[in-house]
């Protein structure tokens, strides 16, 4: 594992550095009040920076509409329910983070992706030879480690044979589950009749459609995939791996960024707030981009098992 940010510009690095101190910042704050013994001893071990910031590869076009690169970041911590999508910290920090990158900047950074793991989850997945973890454990570079906790195991690779068979068998599972929920999508749209209650179930299918077809490609790819809902992280993940995904969701106005984030909006929104709407003209787009999302998650995922 590196252990310099040197080749990075000073500029991402006083980022990084920010990013680490808000995440310590809403742990302790959301944890410091808790009586529960269990929450006192909660500890963040390791904050380990991770794919195209520390390989070097990462994209940085400064236009206003250009693409680029997040900052992925690993965060192990002491507790399995510390690493919970839903706990208090986490949505304090992703929430904190998301708005140090908001777009009222005239160039707006990137954003910061969070995967949360315990030491002893990370360690059985290098056992198991998960090569996404492999790729942490030999590319990732820590910004932030507890005095005295302990490293990685050492790594054992899986055989190329067995993980063939494992990203065969996720590909041959998602890819079915997304174009299911795809034709739920498609029914509850030609129903809708303009009611705002099928809109808001097929806008909840769609999502369910894109978050498959993410989980999809990364599992089929890395035989791993965050333990996320959100389509923007899984997005963003997805199009580090091949970056011909990046033209299915255009971004080259705040107009054409606005139905992918109802969309994302739409996993929590679309089912259980009366205020959610969204226009039949964005559910239309949304869907043909979906469905051109589908075919080349496929044609993508196939290269690979070839």
């Amino acid at each position: 594992m590196r252990d310099s940010l040197d080749h990075l510009p000073e500029k991402k690095q006083r980022e990084l550095a920010r990013g680490v101190a808000i995440i310590h910042e809403e742990f302790d704050e959301a944890l410091k009040l808790s009586t529960a013994e269990r929450k006192k001893k909660a500890r963040i071990e390791k904050i380990i920076l991770f794919g195209s910031h520390a390989r070097d590869d990462w994209v940085d076009d400064n236009r206003l509409d250009g693409y680029r690169s997040d900052y992925d970041l690993l965060i192990i911590v002491n507790n399995e329910k510390l690493c919970d999508p839903g706990a208090e910290w986490r949505n304090r920090a992703e929430d904190r983070l998301l708005r140090l990158m908001s777009p009222d900047h005239p160039v707006p950074g990137p954003e910061y992706t969070m995967i949360v793991h315990t030491l002893h989850d990370i360690n059985d997945r290098l056992e198991r030879g998960r090569q996404f973890f492999l790729n942490i454990a030999r590319e990732g570079i820590p910004l932030y480690e507890l005095k005295g906790s302990k490293t990685f195991i050492k790594p054992k690779p899986l055989s190329p044979e067995m993980a063939l068979v494992e990203a065969r068998e996720y590909f041959e599972k998602w890819h079915p589950n997304a174009l299911r929920q795809f034709k739920t999508f498609e029914f509850q749209t030609n129903n809708s009749s303009n009611d705002q209650e099928w809109s808001n179930n097929a806008a909840f299918s769609l999502h369910q459609t894109v978050e498959s077809a993410y989980h999809c490609l990364l599992l089929t790819f890395t035989l791993h995939s965050p333990e996320t809902h959100n389509i923007k992280h899984l997005r963003s993940h997805a199009e580090q791996l091949d970056p011909r995904l990046i033209e299915i969701w255009p971004r080259e106005t705040k107009k054409q960024q606005a139905p992918f984030n109802l969309l994302r909006e739409a996993y929590v929104k679309a089912r259980y707030s009366k205020e959610f709407s969204i226009p039949s003209d964005d559910l239309q787009w949304l869907g043909q981009r979906t469905k051109l999302l589908l075919e080349l998650v496929k044609t993508l995922c196939e290269e690979r098992l070839g």
